[in-house]
């Protein structure tokens, strides 16, 4: 078989694959394979051994990519003199498609980091932050308190650090946090 007919094939596929999923991801709710190894279920997230979604090196959209590279360096190095044999033209194929595979990873990588990441209130950097009691906390029972974190009001269950009562509208500082209770102290 001609090995431009090789590359040829590879740039068609791995193309046809990338544009009927962009144009289908939505009739279909994307690559959800129903899988739940690390990707929750969706193809795009990839897998991963440790059960949080992000974007795999070995997601569908980088091995189109790949695919799709190989192809269309294997058709350009075929049309040059120095780089027309498969000996040469194939390798250098192959680490062009990893490099721009490489190149997709990252920037999806990127891009998923970016707008996964969760703007709700990070818990560890609550002790010592100021708050108001909203009801009030009775003797060894739960009220609930408001903070501001980063700019953002959260509410939030909390129970008095000695057990004793605090009225509404006093100001306490959070001394602890654990599970979904939070701790607090006259402040």
């Amino acid at each position: 078989m001609d090995l431009f007919l090789i590359y040829l094939v590879c740039f068609g596929v791995g193309l046809l694959f990338s544009i009927v999923s962009a144009f289908t991801a939505d009739v279909f709710g994307g690559h959800d394979i129903g899988s739940g190894v690390g990707a929750g279920g969706h193809a795009e997230a990839g897998f991963s051994v440790n059960d949080v979604p992000g974007f795999s090196a070995l997601s569908p959209a980088t091995i189109a990519s790949f695919i799709t590279a190989f192809g269309g360096l294997g058709m350009i190095f075929s049309k040059f003199e120095a780089t027309r044999s498969a000996i040469v033209s194939a390798p250098l194929s192959v680490l062009g498609a990893f490099g721009v595979a490489f190149g997709v990873f990252c920037m999806f990588r990127t891009v998923f980091r970016k707008t996964q990441s969760s703007s709700e209130s990070r818990v560890a950097t609550l002790v010592g932050v100021a708050a108001t009691i909203l009801t009030p906390i009775p003797e060894n029972g739960v009220g609930e308190i408001a903070y501001v974190q980063l700019g953002t009001r959260y509410t939030a269950p909390a129970r008095a650090e000695m057990g004793v009562p605090i009225l509404a509208g006093q100001t306490v500082k959070i001394s602890r946090v654990i599970g979904t209770q939070f701790f607090v102290s006259a402040g």
